[in-house]
């Protein structure tokens, strides 16, 4: 779903590009996060922040897709030539091969979006045997109370909640590597069994 007004302001002020480089990057870098001569793919890419803080890690390609065209405009400014974006549901990401990535990042999306399952239905078809996908999200007691400070909009039919999320993975076949939370927040390396062909 698109983000509200508030929130996509607030998405793009520089206390959110703080967090994403001084504790949710680092967090990442902590748990394994190498994408040296991979490719990458970043759910809900946003602004692009995300992908110039992923440039100085030295992925082969970057690739990163967000619904929002407002967004998207804000990533190509950033002039990036080496990053590709496009304006694409995460839902539905049939236009990109299967198997075809090392490395799937998103940084706090997947509790906007009412049926994230399908989300990380196409994480798992993206990502090659043995690629791994790193995730922050907020739980959902957070998310509750966040809603009702803050009214941002966020999805009331969801049922997205850290718990639920890591069940649907392991039953797709992911293996939980590493996990944190930290204030209500879960970071994540997950791995995509089987070997890489």
């Amino acid at each position: 779903m698109r983000l509200s007004d508030r929130e996509f302001k607030a998405m793009n002020r520089p206390f959110r590009k703080l967090l994403q480089r001084r504790v949710e990057l680092p967090f990442f870098k902590k748990m394994g996060l190498s994408i040296s001569g991979k490719h990458v793919l970043e759910i809900g890419c946003g602004s692009g922040y995300g992908a110039e803080l992923l440039m100085g890690l030295h992925p082969e390609s970057y690739l990163g897709v967000d619904l929002m065209p407002e967004q998207i405009a804000l990533a190509q400014r950033r002039g990036l030539n080496q990053c590709a974006f496009f304006i694409m549901d995460a839902e539905d990401l049939s236009a990109f091969n299967t198997g075809n990535y090392d490395v799937i990042i998103i940084f706090g999306i997947l509790h906007h979006i009412p049926a994230w399952r399908n989300v990380i239905n196409e994480t798992s078809r993206l990502l090659k045997k043995g690629g791994r996908f790193f995730i922050v999200e907020p739980d959902l007691k957070f998310l509750k109370y966040w809603e009702a400070v803050f009214k941002w909009g966020h999805p009331a039919e969801n049922d997205f909640s850290l718990k639920v999320f890591e069940k649907y993975c392991q039953e797709l076949g992911f293996i939980i590597e590493k996990k944190k939370v930290l204030l209500f927040f879960g970071f994540y390396r997950l791995l995509k069994q089987g070997r890489q062909a």
